[in-house]
């Protein structure tokens, strides 16, 4: 088992480090909410006061920040953790941040000799608390191999891929939640078309689950109220994961499309709905939730 560092305790990072716990290994953790950090330590985790004070004799560090200021304030730097920690140590930094700032990180960790991957998950808080996230691995052959037990106390065997050099697990990450986005806005509108004319979503629902339209959001996050149980759109769109978050992640997808040229015009489109939807309120509600915004255009 690892001695771990768990940076980063937020609605994602907080079951992730439980998770790590169950599965035996010595976590220490920091936050800058305490209550966050009590939480875990009522679990078996000690309590770090900063995050030089975790990584102190730690063999793995996972980071799960909210943007690549904080992932780059963290690591980079005389301050940093990589000016820290010795050179057996893995770091892997699952927040969802832009693909530049990753491939940075890890190339100031390859000139250190420090094994560093990129391991933005998705499954969202469900999949966390469950211990079944995906993870896409952005970094050298040698750390996603030493990476992969430790991923496995958190997500799937199965789901755990590894998509590339530095950067590689955040661009698979943009481009995964950017095809999200289009579908459920997608499912959105052929359901709000369907039940406009008479159809019942549900029925409509199973027709297109048996048909070419079947996908993700109609199996298993179904946008329409009290189609599926225990999904955010039968709980008034409580999240689940939030539009605040789409957004988030959607522009970090258009980030990416620009730096190669490609003009993603469905993901644009994607991202100019969910501002809009945003913008009403709705941040922190189900990215779902959507569909009250295709109904009301």
């Amino acid at each position: 088992m690892a001695t771990i560092a768990f940076l980063g305790l937020g609605n994602m990072g907080g079951p992730m480090a439980k998770n790590l716990l169950a599965a035996g290994h010595a976590l220490t953790v920091f936050d800058l909410v305490e209550a966050a950090c009590a939480a875990i330590a009522a679990e078996g985790a000690s309590i770090a006061a900063s995050a030089a004070e975790a990584a102190e004799g730690a063999t793995v560090i996972i980071s799960m920040l909210p943007a690549g200021k904080h992932v780059a304030g963290t690591f980079l730097g005389e301050d940093g953790l990589l000016a820290k920690v010795s050179t057996d140590t893995l770091i892997l930094d699952a927040s969802t941040i832009d693909a530049a700032t990753a491939r940075q990180v890890g190339e100031a960790a390859a000139e250190l000799g420090i094994d560093f991957m990129d391991t933005p998950v998705s499954g969202g808080v469900a999949a966390a608390a469950a211990g079944t996230l995906a993870f896409m691995c952005g970094g050298s052959g040698a750390a996603f191999d030493r990476a992969k037990p430790i991923l496995e106390g958190m997500g799937s065997a199965e789901k755990i891929f590894h998509a590339g050099p530095a950067g590689a697990g955040q661009v698979a990450k943009a481009a995964n939640n950017m095809l999200l986005a289009v579908h459920m806005i997608g499912t959105s509108e052929a359901l709000a078309m369907g039940e406009a004319h008479g159809l019942d979503p549900a029925v409509l629902s199973e027709i297109m689950k048996a048909s070419s339209g079947n996908n993700w959001s109609l199996q298993v996050y179904n946008p329409w109220p009290d189609v599926l149980e225990g999904v955010p759109s039968s709980n008034n769109y409580q999240p689940g994961f939030m539009v605040d978050l789409m957004v988030k992640d959607l522009g970090l997808a258009c980030e990416v499309a620009e730096s190669c040229g490609l003009n993603n015009q469905m993901g644009k489109q994607a991202m100019a709905a969910y501002s809009d939807h945003q913008g009403e309120g709705n941040g922190p509600r189900d990215f779902s939730s959507i569909l009250e915004w295709v109904k009301a255009q």
